[in-house]
């Protein structure tokens, strides 16, 4: 799949003619892969690529730097499965203050006719864009009608009773339902990240820990979870991560640190994933480093029966 950031050079210019839809797609979930699946399937019929439109960062984190929603993914992770599901192409500009501006007709003409050449469009039920999102799949059918690109809508999915959509999951991955999380993303919640050095107290008090960087503004997990952890030669491995600020030891970042257990050699700079089975409990500050080591094999224990169960 490529990636576009920049158009305006030969390399970096998206393709003239193709099958596309618009959206976040924050954590690719089951909602988002039904828009998708139309997206590759209209393409293939045409004889298409397919594309992903997707700012960067989000509008949502335009409008609110200091506090925008928890990202579900960063945009590595999303461009690795919005590749794994097949799509062709991503086109993912900066959203600023001259886009922020757009009326819809504008906006249509320099993204979808202009810069893509979209034939066909797919957007989901609940689709709004442009300036003040005032644009409708009115403004999308009328123009398309003008210009020639079809328009379509896909419904929404519902699994158990809820609407899955990235809200959802934010709000079950906030509340430690994590069986609830997966329902909707249909697979475990994941994080990845490259292991970067700490500190190295994991290994004073017997659990050496792998520590990753969450390069978020904010983490839609916190606490202690069982996890598993996938992306080394070893294949998928057991662990008990912590996604938090280290209160005991004075920390303030949030950083996700995975203990992977048996397991012992150097991963430094290694990119992993960690996926997220089931939530232990709440980080707390405790009054000294024993009362945290005793804890900290109390999860482990814990962790290993609940991954032993899975299997």
């Amino acid at each position: 799949m490529r990636l576009i950031r920049r158009p305006g050079t030969t390399r970096h210019r998206p393709p003239q003619g193709c099958v596309a839809t618009i959206g976040v797609f924050d954590g690719v979930h089951q909602g988002h892969q039904l828009i998708l699946r139309r997206v590759i399937d209209e393409a293939k019929k045409r004889g298409l690529p397919s594309l992903v439109f997707s700012f960067e960062p989000t509008p949502q984190e335009y409008f609110s730097k200091s506090s925008p929603p928890a990202r579900l993914m960063q945009l590595r992770e999303k461009y690795q499965a919005l590749e794994a599901l097949g799509i062709n192409w991503l086109y993912c500009p900066p959203f600023d203050e001259t886009i922020e501006s757009l009326d819809p007709l504008p906006f249509i003409r320099q993204f979808l006719v202009e810069t893509l050449g979209v034939k066909h469009l797919v957007v989901g039920d609940d689709f709004r864009f442009a300036k003040g999102r005032s644009g409708t799949m009115e403004d999308l059918i009328t123009a398309g009608r003008d210009e020639g690109f079809g328009v379509e809508q896909t419904g929404s999915v519902i699994q158990d009773g809820i609407r899955v959509s990235s809200t959802a999951i934010r709000a079950a991955l906030d509340a430690g339902e994590l069986e609830q999380a997966k329902n909707l993303l249909g697979r475990y919640y994941r994080m990845s990240g490259r292991i970067v050095a700490g500190k190295k107290l994991g290994k004073t008090l017997g659990f050496p820990t792998a520590n990753v960087n969450l390069n978020r503004v904010l983490s839609p997990v916190m606490g202690i979870f069982a996890v598993r952890i996938d992306g080394l030669e070893e294949g998928l491995l057991d662990g008990v991560a912590s996604v938090g600020t280290r209160p005991t030891v004075g920390g303030t970042v949030p950083i996700l640190e995975v203990y992977i257990f048996d397991f012992d050699r150097e991963i430094y700079g290694q990119h992993i994933q960690v996926e997220f089975v089931a939530r232990l409990r709440d980080e707390v500050h405790f009054p000294d480093l024993e009362s945290l080591r005793q804890q900290m094999h109390i999860d482990a224990d814990q962790a290993r029966q609940i991954l032993a169960n899975l299997q």
